[in-house]
């Protein structure tokens, strides 16, 4: 099958696959980088929750908050 191939053919489809490798690799960098901030972010986004529902309780009964 090899022999059917052109040197020209052998040498692009051997680099589109190291540059698709190269991307694979990138694409996996970046999506453990976002997994990484997303799972920061889920804390910080309870702490706000959780502030929230008490400004909001303080604003709905001003007595209980003194």
């Amino acid at each position: 099958m090899e022999s059917e191939w052109t040197a020209e053919s052998v040498q692009r489809i051997t680099t589109e696959n190291t540059t698709l490798k190269q991307r694979v690799r990138q694409l996996t960098t970046d999506n453990r980088t976002l997994d990484e901030r997303l799972k920061a972010a889920r804390p910080n986004i309870r702490f706000q929750d959780r502030r929230i529902a008490d400004l909001e309780a303080r604003l709905a009964d001003p007595e209980s908050a003194t």
